[in-house]
């Protein structure tokens, strides 16, 4: 059996995305780390950050997982075909966020673990600390 998503691997990737946003003086972040079936495996909200962080950094995250590529990828297609991804959010409870921030984490042999997902800044930056947090772990993403 493949080795799943640990808590020690998550917690690292969390905390590494934390330490690159404050390293770029990005405002008030939050990060969440989802396994491969969505479940959370770790969390966290920073001082300041607005109440709504910790939700859309799990809805970018889950619908990561859902479709495994990256939130960028997923917001290309969405706007190539909206009454598709209104279908998906609408299927998943308003849990599907198809929106940039967010990246797969995968197994050195490219297995899907799970995903990481930010929010509290630009699309661009949310993606970059996620970058951040999961190369630290000495895993891969897209």
């Amino acid at each position: 059996m493949n080795a799943p998503l640990t808590l020690a691997q998550a917690s690292l990737i969390l905390q590494a995305a934390l330490a690159a946003a404050r390293q770029a003086a990005h405002p008030p972040m939050a990060v969440v780390v989802l396994d491969e079936a969505g479940h959370l495996k770790a969390a966290a909200r920073e001082d300041g950050a607005s109440m709504l962080r910790t939700d859309i950094a799990t809805g970018k995250a889950w619908a990561v997982v859902g479709m495994g590529v990256s939130s960028r990828v997923l917001a290309e297609r969405a706007r190539g075909n909206p009454a598709f991804f209104q279908a998906l959010a609408s299927t998943a409870q308003g849990r599907f966020l198809p929106q940039a921030g967010a990246v797969p984490i995968r197994a050195v042999d490219g297995r899907l673990l799970g995903a990481v997902g930010a929010s509290g800044s630009h699309g661009d930056d949310d993606e970059a600390i996620c970058l951040a947090g999961v190369l630290a772990a000495g895993l891969r993403a897209e």
